[in-house]
């Protein structure tokens, strides 16, 4: 039995070793020519579960489970005093229900970028002396790139990259950063006692007054009151 033991060992020894062999190295770091690309983070907001009012049947529920944690969420207006008028109109019907607001993206921009230099005296050096070779940029004063130097914002990733390969050519050391456009939207969170209430004949009634109405149920995290 001893020496069936010890080859069982050898064996699975063996195939540990051979196994991670073939995994491949994954690198985290993407670049382009010589220019570093650094990929905006993804939002933290993660949706469980959306659907237009249309393709809700009148009379019908919400397709979601009421045992699954989520908060429901009725709007994704603009602004906070549209969402303010369906919170007084579901206040008015008994429903509870408050006002939140969500960060949500509109595509990305792709910054070209001087990373920031030791002090806001050294940058601004370093301004004049790209502005006297006729090259725009501008301080940037906030933020995590503070006392950086922007030379120019772009929508495709391509032009980004292009501008900062002259600039580098130039003597430069530009960066491209992705920043994806932020705005706010407000919703209409639900209390979790009366999603119940928000059925298919509610929802086509209130898109009679808000027809750009959406509803959604989202980690209640992903939410700040307003």
């Amino acid at each position: 039995m001893r020496w069936l033991f010890l080859l069982l060992l050898i064996l699975n020894a063996t195939q540990f070793i051979w196994y991670n062999r073939q995994l491949p190295e994954v690198s985290t770091e993407l670049r382009l020519g010589a220019v570093q690309v650094v990929a905006a983070p993804q939002q933290e907001l993660k949706l469980l579960a959306e659907a237009p009012v249309k393709a809700l049947a009148a009379g019908g529920g919400l397709a979601v489970e009421q045992s699954a944690p989520g908060c429901l969420l009725l709007g994704g207006f603009e602004s906070a005093e549209r969402a303010g008028l369906l919170e007084q109109r579901l206040l008015s019907l008994d429903i509870a229900a408050r006002v939140v607001s969500t960060d949500a993206s509109l595509g990305s921009d792709h910054w070209v970028y001087i990373p920031p230099l030791a002090s806001q005296q050294a940058s601004l050096r370093q301004l004049r002396e790209l502005q006297a070779r006729k090259i725009d940029g501008y301080l940037i004063t906030e933020g995590e790139l503070a006392n950086g130097i922007l030379l120019g914002v772009f929508p495709q990733l391509d032009s980004a990259v292009s501008v900062a390969e002259k600039l580098r050519a130039a003597g430069y050391e530009p960066q491209v950063r992705e920043l994806p456009r932020i705005y706010q939207e407000y919703w209409v969170r639900i209390a979790e006692k009366n999603q119940r209430l928000v059925d298919g004949d509610l929802l086509a009634r209130l898109a009679g007054d808000f027809s750009d109405l959406k509803h959604q149920l989202i980690q209640c995290s992903g939410v700040a009151h307003h």
